[in-house]
């Protein structure tokens, strides 16, 4: 291919990613494979080329919402983070984990808050909903424990200081390895209460 083909396929893909990038953060679409296949829709590009890879798109969702949004995002960081440190004060029993866009800072207005907690016998989890009065809806989730194997979990969705909270019940020894991230392949970050404190006390750019 000529230097001139290479520059115009990464052209492309940058502007596949920045469309993806729009629509996720204006539609609330969390599916990256949904949002890029949105993107080559709307720009009249093939969905079957060189699509951009998940960490692209995750790169532009960042640059999105530092451009359109700044201190508004800021903003919104600081809410949904606060309300991550209180249901994990709810769920302190369960060494309860942030993980996804909340803790990596590309949440959108639509974003849950996703937490992984941790016990073998997950209706201890909707007792403790239970003693506090917060109303929860049961389902289930499934993640990659390795590249090529998914395995499904309960969870339990509820609102809590203005936000939607959405916990996954990982077995006690879960706590050891994370799931696979579905944005880049590798194990995906979590961080505990103490780790999301000192996230609060830092500007989020």
């Amino acid at each position: 291919m000529s230097r001139r083909g290479v520059i115009g396929q990464d052209r492309a893909r940058q502007m596949l990613a920045q469309e993806a990038a729009r629509i996720i953060c204006d539609q609330g679409i969390q599916d990256y494979r949904l949002a890029k296949t949105k993107a080559a829709e709307r720009l009249g590009m093939s969905a079957r080329g060189s699509l951009p890879g998940n960490p692209e798109i995750e790169q532009a969702v960042s640059e999105h919402l530092a451009l359109f949004g700044r201190e508004s995002h800021s903003s919104l960081l600081q809410t949904l983070r606060r309300a991550a440190v209180s249901a994990m004060n709810v769920l302190s029993d369960f060494s309860p984990r942030l993980v996804g866009p909340v803790l990596n800072g590309t949440a959108s207005e639509t974003a849950a808050v996703n937490l992984h907690v941790f016990t073998d016998t997950p209706e201890l989890v909707a007792i403790a909903l239970d003693k506090v009065s917060v109303a929860y809806k049961p389902f289930e989730r499934r993640l990659k424990s390795r590249r090529k194997q998914a395995e499904t979990y309960a969870a339990f969705r509820f609102e809590h200081d203005n936000a939607l909270i959405e916990a996954t019940v990982f077995p006690f020894d879960g706590i050891r390895q994370a799931p696979i991230s579905p944005v880049d392949g590798k194990p995906m970050r979590r961080a505990d209460s103490d780790a999301v404190r000192r996230l609060l006390e830092e500007p989020a750019y």
